[in-house]
C-alpha cells in the first residue's frame, strides 16, 4: 500500500456563515527605505489549532468498514501514539461517518502524530462561529407565507395534503424550543452535546445532557421553516407534520467546534434521521475537511443532507465552505423573500403606504406620530455624505431640526453619526433611506464601550424608491407629512425571488460546481423562542433560513416517495432538474440575465416540478456538469443521459441557456454577458424523444466563452424543455473556468489604502520581528540581521514569524528551514488543503487578512536547532495542482535572521 501523505494544517481557518473575522494586529512595518504603522492589518495569527484539538483521520470508507475493523484501527493508532511518547487527551472518536479521532495536542505533537502509520491526514478542529443574523420582532398574527408560495410547497402541503408526516429531521443548531406551540408533541428525539454555558466566558468544557432546549434562537427559527405548524395562530412551515431531532452543538452564546459537529451528525444518523438540516458550517473550505466528509458519508448512509452555503458574498468567490462542500450533500444558496411583512407609514402628499424597519439601538416611533418631512440645506437625492460631520461639524444647524422627520440618504458615514447629528439639531425622527435597491436595515447601535450617546428619537430605514420620491416631494415645496400608523401589511420586495446580497459564491477549491440550489432566505418569519421575543415569532435572513426550506420540500416529497433517500444522491438530482434560475438584479430591476450558476447553482426549488418528475418517473444525469479549467481543451463534451421510467414517451426540445460569467478578481467579483459555445448533439438545439422505459442520450460540447477574460468562471444551463404542455422539463447547471486555473496568485499582496502607498499594495509574504517591530517585506534586505533569542521577552514570545495573504485555496503548504546559503536543513510544517483569506472592509482587487506562520526553532524530530544563522522558506502546490510542474508551486524565502538562545 502506498504510504499517504501526511498533514498538518497549522493555521485557523476563517469560519462563519454571517461574517468571517481575525485578529486584529498592529505591528510597526519596516521594509526597504520606509517605516510606518500599519494599524488596519489583520492577522489570523494562530499557527495552531484554535480550539487546541486535531482531527486523526485513519484510513478506510467508514460507509465500507465495518465497526469491528474501524475500532481495531483505532487501537492501533493508540497503542502507536503511545510508544512513541504522545500522551494524547481524547476528545472524541468516531466510527460511523468518519474514521479517526479528535484529540488535544500542540502543534508539535501534532506534527509527530501526522508520521505515525496507518494516519492518513490531520486536520485542525476549528471553531464554529454561530450564525450572526439581524432579529426583527413580530406580532403573533397568521401570515401569507410567501417563501412557501415561491418554491410551489405551499401548492404539495395545501392543496395535495403532503405535509411531511412522520418523516424525521434533525436539527443540528442551538436546539428547538420545547415550549413553543408550533412543536408541540413533535420533538421525538434531542441531545445538548455542549450545555447552556458553553462558549460563554471562556468556557469551553461540554456538560451534555439530553434536553436541547434553544436558548440561542437561531435553531427555533430553523426549525419552523422547516415544520413550524403553530394551532395558536395557524403559522406553518414547509412540512408541517414532520417529526424532529434536536441536535444542540451551541451553548445559550458564543461558539462551538467542528468535532462537536460531527459528535451530532453521528448521533442523527444512528437514531435513524432521514433529514439532516445544517445551517453552520466554515467558509473557504475543501470538499476533504471532516465535516464535509462526514456529509458525504451522511448521504451514502440514506440521509438527505441540506447546508447552508454561507453568507460570505462580500468576500468574493470560492468562498463555499464545509460541510456543504460534500459530495451529494446539497448545499443551499438564498434569494430574497418575494414579500414582507412590514411596518407601514403614511404621507400626506400622495396617501403612499411606505414599508419601514426601526433601526437597532433606536426607539419605535409611537402610533400616530405625525411630522412634517425636511432635509438638510441644499440636498439632493444624489447626496453621497447626506447628514454627516462637514469638516468636523453637525451639518444641521442647531435648532433647525426641531419637532420635524428629516430625511437623510444612506452613504458616507455610519447610520449613528446621521442619527446623533439629526437628533440634536431638534428633530422629532430620522428617516434613512436606501442608497441601493431595497428596504434599509440600518442599526444605531453605539460599537464601543466608551460611546454612551443615547438615541432617544426614532430612526427608521426606507427603500431607495420611496425615499427619492419624499425626497423629491420635499424639493418641490409640498411639505409633506408622515404618520406613523401602528399597522402592518404585504409590501412586494424589489428584490424578490433574486439572489440575497449576502449569499456566498463558489464554485469549490476543486471547481466542483457549488453552491447546488437556491430558496428563500432572505427576510423571512418563522418562529422563535418565547424566551427571547414573547411573540414567538421574528425575521432573519441568511442561507441559514434557505437551507431548512430545501429541508421541508425533501420531507414533503419522502412522504409520498420513501426510497429518495435511499439512493446517494438521488434527492439532490431531483432537485436540481427541476430547479428554475434566478435573473440578476441590475440597476434597481431584475434583469434579462440569468445570474451567476456559481451564486445560484441549478436555481430555486420548484416543488411541484420535482413531484411531478417522481411521479412521471423522468430525470437527467448527470444533475450538473463541472467543467473545470478550459487551458489546453477549451472545448469539453459531456454525455447526458435522460431516463424515462414512466408509460408513456416523451419529448423534449433541448436549448442552451446562457448565465453570467463571474469576471472581475476573487475579493472583488464583476459581471460579463460574455457567454460559452454550446452544440447539442451538434447542433445549437435539438428534439429528442424517450421512449417509455427507455434512455436517450446528449452529446453537449461546451466551449469557454471567447469573449471572457482569462480567469473568468462560466456557466449556464441544458434546458430540456418538455413539448407536452403538463409534461415535467428538466434543467442541467454546468459551470467552468477560463484559462489556466494555477495561474491565480496563491501567495498574494495586501490592499492597505491610505497607509503611504497610494493603491499599491503592500507586498507579501512578509518577515515579522514581533519584539523589536520591524516588519520587512517580500523583496526587503534588513539594514541588519534579525536576532531572535526564541525565548519570552515580556509578552511576546521571540521568534521568528512569516505573514502570508492566501489569496486563493492551496493544496498544501510546506515551511522548510533553510541555512544561511540556501540549503535544506529541515521541513518543519506540512499542511494540507489551506483555506483562503476573507476579504475585509475595504472594497479592492485584494485584502488586508493575512496568516501567520512561526518557527519556534524545533525541528520536526522535537529537537531544538542549533544556534546559527537561517532562512525560512515557503513551499505552496496551487490548488488542483501537479507536484512535478514548477509552475505549479509558489516560494517565499525569509532574509537571514539568527537564533541566539
Amino acid at each position: 500500500m502506498n504510504t499517504p501523505r501526511h498533514a498538518l494544517l497549522l493555521l485557523t481557518a476563517a469560519i462563519a456563515l454571517a461574517s468571517c473575522g481575525s485578529t486584529p494586529n498592529t505591528p510597526n512595518g519596516q521594509a526597504p527605505a520606509r517605516q510606518g504603522t500599519s494599524a488596519s492589518i489583520r492577522a489570523a495569527d494562530v499557527p495552531v489549532s484554535e480550539t487546541g484539538r486535531y482531527f486523526v483521520e485513519l484510513a478506510g470508507d467508514p460507509t465500507a468498514l465495518g465497526a469491528q475493523s474501524i475500532r481495531s484501527q483505532q487501537a492501533e493508532f493508540r497503542l502507536r501514539a503511545a510508544q512513541a511518547g504522545l500522551k494524547l487527551q481524547e476528545f472524541a472518536s468516531y466510527q460511523r461517518l468518519f474514521n479517526g479521532l479528535s484529540v488535544t495536542a500542540s502543534a508539535e505533537e501534532a506534527n509527530r502524530l501526522a508520521r505515525l502509520p496507518g494516519v492518513v491526514n490531520i486536520f485542525p478542529v476549528v471553531k464554529i462561529e454561530r450564525p450572526v443574523t439581524e432579529v426583527s420582532g413580530e406580532p403573533s398574527v397568521p401570515q401569507v407565507q410567501t417563501a412557501a408560495t415561491m418554491t410551489g410547497a405551499s401548492i404539495l402541503r395545501d392543496e395535495l395534503g403532503i405535509t411531511g408526516k412522520n418523516v424525521k429531521v434533525a436539527i443540528m443548531d442551538t436546539g428547538i424550543d420545547y415550549d413553543h406551540p408550533a412543536f408541540q408533541g413533535r420533538i421525538i428525539t434531542g441531545f445538548d452535546f455542549v450545555g447552556d454555558a458553553f462558549g460563554a466566558n471562556g468556557n469551553f468544557t461540554p456538560a451534555p445532557d439530553e434536553n436541547a432546549d434553544d436558548c440561542g434562537g437561531h435553531g427555533t427559527h430553523v426549525a419552523g421553516i422547516v415544520g413550524a405548524n403553530d394551532p395558536t395562530n395557524g403559522f406553518k412551515g414547509v412540512a408541517p407534520d414532520v417529526m424532529f431531532g434536536a441536535y444542540k452543538v451551541f451553548g445559550c452564546e458564543g461558539s462551538t467546534s467542528a468535532d462537536i459537529m460531527l459528535q451530532a451528525m453521528e448521533r442523527a444518523e444512528a437514531d435513524g434521521m432521514q433529514v439532516l438540516n445544517m445551517s453552520i458550517g466554515a467558509s473557504f473550505q475543501w470538499p476533504d475537511y471532516p465535516t464535509a466528509k462526514a456529509a458525504s458519508a451522511l448521504s451514502k448512509r440514506g440521509v438527505i443532507v441540506t447546508v447552508s452555503a454561507g453568507n460570505s458574498g462580500a468576500d468574493g468567490q470560492y468562498a463555499t465552505g464545509a460541510p456543504s462542500l460534500g459530495a451529494n450533500v446539497i448545499a443551499v444558496a438564498s434569494v430574497d423573500n418575494a414579500k414582507l411583512e412590514m411596518d407601514y407609514l403614511t404621507v400626506s402628499t400622495d396617501g403612499a403606504r411606505v414599508p419601514y424597519t426601526v433601526a437597532t439601538g433606536a426607539p419605535s416611533p409611537s402610533t400616530g406620530l405625525n411630522l412634517e418631512v425636511t432635509r438638510g440645506p441644499g440636498v439632493t437625492n444624489a447626496a453621497t455624505a447626506d447628514g454627516c460631520f462637514v469638516s468636523g461639524a453637525n451639518p444641521f444647524a442647531p435648532g433647525s431640526l426641531t419637532g420635524k422627520a428629516v430625511l437623510i440618504r444612506r452613504g458616507g458615514c455610519t447610520f449613528r453619526e446621521k442619527a446623533l447629528n439629526a437628533q440634536a439639531a431638534g428633530a422629532r425622527a430620522v428617516l434613512i433611506f436606501n442608497n441601493a435597491p431595497g428596504v434599509l436595515s440600518p442599526t444605531v447601535a453605539p460599537s464601543t464601550a466608551s460611546d454612551n450617546q443615547v438615541i432617544e428619537i426614532p430612526v427608521v430605514g426606507l427603500s431607495d424608491v420611496d425615499g427619492a420620491r419624499m425626497g423629491n416631494q420635499v424639493s418641490s415645496g409640498a411639505a409633506p407629512r408622515v404618520t406613523f400608523t401602528g399597522q402592518r401589511d404585504l409590501f412586494a420586495n424589489p428584490t424578490g425571488g433574486t439572489l440575497s446580497s449576502f449569499t456566498s459564491y463558489g464554485s469549490s477549491p476543486d471547481l466542483d460546481l457549488k453552491p447546488d440550489l437556491s430558496a428563500p432566505g432572505g427576510l423571512i418569519k418563522s418562529t422563535y423562542p418565547l424566551t427571547k421575543e414573547p411573540t414567538g415569532y421574528a425575521v432573519l435572513s441568511g442561507t441559514s433560513m434557505a437551507a431548512p426550506h430545501v429541508a421541508g420540500v425533501a420531507a414533503l416529497l419522502l412522504e409520498r416517495y420513501p426510497q429518495l433517500g435511499k439512493i446517494d444522491g438521488e434527492a439532490r438530482r431531483l432537485l436540481q432538474n427541476t430547479a428554475k434560475p434566478s435573473n440578476y438584479f441590475l440597476s434597481g430591476n431584475v434583469s434579462s440575465f440569468v445570474d451567476y450558476v456559481q451564486r445560484q447553482g441549478a436555481g430555486v426549488v420548484n416543488a411541484p416540478a420535482a413531484l411531478a418528475a417522481l411521479q412521471s418517473g423522468v430525470s437527467v444525469s448527470p444533475s450538473k456538469i463541472a467543467l473545470g479549467e478550459s487551458d489546453g481543451m477549451p472545448t469539453r463534451t459531456k454525455v447526458l443521459t435522460i431516463r424515462n421510467n414512466g408509460n408513456t414517451p416523451q419529448t423534449y426540445q433541448v436549448t442552451h441557456v446562457a448565465a453570467l460569467t463571474i469576471s472581475g478578481t476573487t475579493f472583488v467579483p464583476a459581471p460579463s454577458a460574455a457567454a460559452a459555445t454550446v452544440t447539442i448533439n451538434g447542433q445549437a438545439s435539438t428534439t429528442v424523444t424517450v421512449p417509455a422505459g427507455g434512455t436517450a442520450e446528449l452529446n453537449v460540447s461546451i466551449t469557454a466563452p471567447a469573449g471572457a477574460a482569462d480567469r473568468s468562471q462560466y456557466g449556464g444551463y441544458i434546458r430540456l424543455t418538455n413539448t407536452n404542455a403538463s409534461g415535467v422539463s428538466l434543467s442541467v447547471p454546468y459551470g467552468g473556468f477560463k484559462g489556466d486555473y494555477q495561474s491565480i496568485r496563491v501567495l498574494g499582496d495586501i490592499s492597505l489604502p491610505g497607509y503611504g502607498l497610494g493603491n499599491t499594495p503592500f507586498p507579501f509574504p512578509a518577515f515579522y520581528d514581533a519584539v523589536r517591530g520591524n516588519l520587512y517585506f517580500r523583496g526587503g534586505t534588513p539594514a541588519t540581521k534579525p536576532v531572535f533569542t526564541l525565548g519570552q521577552v515580556g509578552t511576546t514570545l521571540d521568534i521568528p514569524r512569516i505573514w502570508v495573504h492566501l489569496a486563493h485555496q492551496s493544496r498544501w503548504l510546506a515551511m522548510d528551514v533553510l541555512d544561511a546559503n540556501g540549503n535544506l536543513v529541515d521541513t518543519v510544517s506540512y499542511d494540507e488543503y489551506l483555506p483562503r483569506n476573507a476579504s475585509n472592509s475595504y472594497s479592492g482587487p485584494t485584502s488586508n487578512a493575512y496568516y501567520t506562520w512561526s518557527w519556534n526553532g524545533t525541528l520536526a524530530n522535537g529537537n531544538p536547532a542549533p544556534n546559527g544563522d537561517y532562512r525560512l522558506r515557503l513551499r505552496v502546490l496551487k490548488a488542483l495542482g501537479d507536484e512535478s510542474n514548477p509552475n505549479h508551486i509558489e516560494t517565499y524565502v525569509s532574509p537571514v535572521f539568527s537564533i541566539q538562545r
